[in-house]
C-alpha cells in the first residue's frame, strides 16, 4: 500500500512496474515523450508514468484552456525531493498551463502539527524557491492559496465528503488519524478548484507515486460528484532516493537531502558524504565498473544539476567502464551544486517580498 505520509515507498523498478500494473498508470510512449523533449524530466524518463496527459495535449492543440496543479506541505524548507515537483510545474507552465499552487497548511498541521503562524512562515519561504525556480505568478498564470484561507476548498472537501466512508478512507490510506483522511479530503478540493473556478478543463498534477492514492480518490469522487468536470489527471516521476542510501527524502530526517536554506559549507559536507556506486577500492572499480544506476552523485546531476544530456551520458558511461572514479565524480558535482545553490539563494532572498505579497502576509 503506497503512503503519502510515510518514509518507505517502492525503490525498485519492480515495484513501479507492479504499481503500474495494479492501478492502471498508464505508459508514456515514445510518441509522448517525443511531444516533450524540451523537458529534461520526460527526456531523461524520470517522469515514468501518467493518467490522461492526452487530454492536455489536445486542449493544447485545440487552444483550449487547461491547469497544471501542484502544492507543497509547508513542514519547512525545499528540498531536492519537492524542488522535483515545483521544477514539473513550471515546464508545464511554459507549455500554456495555468499554474494552481496550493499550500498545504491544514495537512501539515494534522501531519506534523505545525501551528498555521509557523506554516505561513515556511509557505513565504517555499513560494520564493518556486519563484527563484522561474515560475510566472502574473494572475493569469498563476494562482497560489493557503488550505486554511481558502474558502472554496474546504467547501468542496465538505460537498464531497457525503459520498465517502470510513472504509473507503481505510481501504485507500490504511489506517490513518481522521486528521489525515480529512487532510486528504482538503486535498481533493486543491485538485478540483481549478474547474471550480473556471469551468471543465483537463489538469495535470505532476506527482511521485506515494502521492497517487490522492488522484485516485480525486478522480474517484470527480467522477461521482463533478459529473461534468475532466477527471484530472496526473504525471509520475521517481522518487529521488536520500542522499544517504535512504528510501526516500524527507524532511523528517535531515541527512536525507540538503535543503535550500542551508549554508554552502554544510552542502558541500552533504554532497561529499553522499552514497556512489562506486566499488571497494580503485582497483576493484577499474576492473568491474561502477554502478551509476546506484549512485546519488549521479542521480543529483540527472534530475537537477547537469543541463548537457551529453555530459550526463558520458559520465555514465565512464563510471560503468571503471574510467570514472568517485572522487572525481563528486568533486565535480559539488562545483555543480554550490555554484547553483548560491545563485539560486541569491535570487531568492529578492523574492521573500514578493511572495509574501502573493500569500496575501502582512
Amino acid at each position: 500500500m503506497l503512503d503519502p505520509w510515510g518514509s518507505s515507498n517502492p525503490v525498485e523498478d519492480e515495484d513501479y512496474e507492479k504499481i503500474k500494473r495494479e492501478f492502471g498508470i498508464e505508459e508514456i510512449t515514445e510518441s509522448l515523450r517525443q511531444k516533450l523533449l524540451e523537458n529534461r524530466f520526460f527526456r531523461r524518463k524520470i517522469i515514468f508514468g501518467h493518467r490522461d496527459l492526452g487530454l492536455v495535449f489536445k486542449a493544447i492543440e485545440e487552444n483550449q484552456p487547461w491547469a497544471v496543479m501542484s502544492g507543497i506541505k509547508p513542514s519547512g524548507p525545499f528540498h531536492l525531493g519537492t524542488s522535483t515537483t515545483a521544477l514539473e510545474i513550471i515546464e508545464f507552465q511554459k507549455l500554456g498551463g495555468k499554474v494552481y499552487y496550493g499550500i498545504a497548511d491544514i495537512e501539515s498541521w494534522e501531519d506534523n502539527g505545525i501551528p498555521y503562524e509557523e506554516a505561513e512562515i515556511n509557505a513565504i519561504d517555499n513560494v520564493a524557491d518556486i519563484l527563484a525556480f522561474g515560475l510566472d505568478p502574473s494572475p493569469d498564470k498563476a494562482y497560489i492559496w493557503r488550505q486554511s484561507k481558502e474558502p472554496t476548498v474546504k467547501d468542496i472537501c465538505f460537498k464531497v465528503s457525503r459520498l465517502v466512508t470510513q472504509n473507503m478512507l481505510n481501504a485507500i490510506y490504511g489506517e490513518k488519524t481522521f486528521g489525515l483522511y480529512l487532510a486528504a479530503l482538503i486535498q481533493v478540493g486543491d485538485i478540483v478548484l481549478p474547474q471550480v473556478r473556471e469551468g471543465p478543463q483537463p489538469t495535470v498534477v505532476p506527482v511521485g507515486i506515494d502521492q497517487d492514492p490522492h488522484i485516485r480518490l480525486t478522480r474517484d469522487l470527480t467522477r461521482r460528484y463533478y459529473k461534468k468536470f475532466f477527471l484530472p489527471g496526473a504525471t509520475y516521476h521517481y522518487l529521488l532516493a536520500g542522499i544517504d542510501g535512504t528510501d526516500k527524502m524527507s524532511k523528517r530526517n535531515p541527512n536525507s537531502s540538503f535543503n535550500f536554506n542551508e549554508t554552502l559549507d554544510s552542502i558541500e559536507k552533504k554532497v561529499r558524504g553522499a552514497l556512489t556506486g562506486g566499488r571497494k577500492n580503485k582497483k576493484e572499480q577499474q576492473e568491474l565498473g561502477g554502478e551509476p544506476q546506484k549512485c546519488m552523485i549521479y542521480k543529483m546531476l540527472m534530475y537537477h544539476f547537469e543541463e548537457n544530456d551529453d555530459i550526463l551520458a558520458d559520465e555514465f558511461e565512464r563510471c560503468v567502464k571503471g574510467e570514472l572514479l568517485c572522487g572525481e565524480h563528486k568533486a565535480r558535482c559539488v562545483d555543480k551544486v554550490l555554484k547553483f545553490m548560491k545563485n539560486h539563494q541569491e535570487k531568492k532572498e529578492k523574492l521573500i517580498d514578493k511572495a509574501r505579497e502573493l500569500l496575501g502576509s502582512d
